[in-house]
């Protein structure tokens, strides 16, 4: 979510038979949708067109986005819509609670749109949200996917850590080489700092980031993004595959394969990540909970190895 769209409308290209799915029809969809509605929530799964929500809404799995529904930047790959947002919701964070509680979620994905028109960016409604859900739900695990909080990152982050979340994630979504066309808005190490930051605020957090592949980034590029990642001691990478929402947004310059998608995992692990999570439709909250597990029992091995 930053600043800049494709200048010229260009069609949308076929996808390959690998990253294919259905429409969502299922009973579980159709009660997690009208949840949202009644609750008045935002979900980054609709507003972003993530190729996974029919899946995830059938297991009534939902990320849920506050801060509204429209963002103050307006990033090349990215759907949500750009504008100037509502004034924040003070009921959002007991919605979002009770949403997680009638879902019975044993674990919550919570992001957000960018919100620099707010002095603190919208860290404070984070703090609600995990707050909200700790009295409500008190054994739900809380992931949040927070935006860079441009120029006020350190006071944002040492807030919402105060809170308690058990995952941070913030995705750096590219190679530094792309950022000024596809997230012109936000800046590579600024982002980078702001994970390395909450592990110095607190080393218990796990912390999470992803990239998208398939924007004509090059394979050295990319492993240089993990060895980033693994100098800011982030737990947990998520790679898939870029798909264009619109003709307005950057066009795809590959499809990856499945098996470069495989050979780019192998390479991660053996960077040390915690946790590596590489296909075409891997998306940032897709399978959280159950990654969530995964990650806190490759940590508790390493410790008991240690």
């Amino acid at each position: 979510m930053t600043e800049a769209l494709a200048p010229t409308p260009s069609p949308k290209q076929r996808k390959p038979d690998w990253i294919r799915v259905k429409a969502p029809t299922s009973a579980g969809f159709a009660e997690t949708k009208k949840l949202m509605r009644r609750l008045n929530l935002a979900t980054v799964c609709e507003e972003a067109a993530c190729p996974n929500i029919g899946e995830c809404w059938t297991k009534k799995h939902a990320t849920v986005m506050i801060l509204g529904d429209t963002c103050t930047r307006a990033c090349a790959f990215c759907n949500v819509k750009t504008g100037m947002p509502r004034p924040v919701d003070p009921l959002e964070p007991e919605h979002v609670a009770v949403a997680a509680a009638e879902l019975g979620l044993e674990h919550i994905v919570v992001t957000s749109v960018d919100r620099d028109d707010l002095p603190d960016g919208g860290a404070g409604q984070f703090v609600k949200v995990i707050q909200a859900l700790r009295r409500n739900t008190p054994s739900t695990t809380i992931e949040i996917l927070t935006p860079d909080f441009r120029n006020k990152a350190d006071a944002a982050v040492e807030a919402i850590i105060e809170a308690g979340p058990d995952v941070y994630n913030h995705n750096l979504e590219t190679v530094p080489r792309l950022y000024p066309t596809i997230r012109p808005g936000a800046r590579y190490y600024a982002s980078l700092r702001l994970l390395e930051g909450v592990k110095r605020h607190d080393p218990r957090i796990f912390t999470k980031s992803g990239v998208m592949v398939g924007l004509g980034e090059e394979r050295l590029e990319v492993h240089q993004v993990m060895d980033d990642m693994r100098s800011a001691d982030i737990d947990f990478l998520t790679m898939g595959q870029y798909l264009q929402p619109t003709p307005r947004h950057a066009k795809v310059a590959e499809f990856v394969t499945p098996q470069t998608f495989n050979a780019y995992a192998a390479i991660a692990r053996a960077k040390g990540f915690l946790l590596v999570a590489a296909s075409p439709l891997t998306r940032s909250s897709y399978h959280a909970g159950d990654d969530f597990q995964k990650m806190r029992a490759a940590r508790e091995a390493r410790l008991a190895k240690a």
